[in-house]
């Protein structure tokens, strides 16, 4: 692939996400998503979260019983 069908491949890329980013910031439809994204990766950091609260909870049950 030459420089410039890689430049031109960068531009139509570019142009493509500028467009999509657009459509999510100016409908209604694309509201939704992006709210519809952010309640998501709520839901997610707080399933990780609770996760390692878990496993440090059992690492450290094993620390204890490995210590007695």
């Amino acid at each position: 692939m030459s420089d410039n069908s890689k430049f031109l491949a960068g531009v139509l890329l570019g142009a493509a996400a500028g467009a999509a980013i657009g459509y999510l910031l100016t409908t209604e439809k694309g509201r939704e998503i992006i709210n519809d994204l952010k309640t998501a990766a709520t839901n997610a950091a707080g399933e990780v979260k609770d996760t390692v609260n878990k496993w440090a909870s059992e690492a450290e049950e094993e620390v204890n019983s490995a210590n007695t």
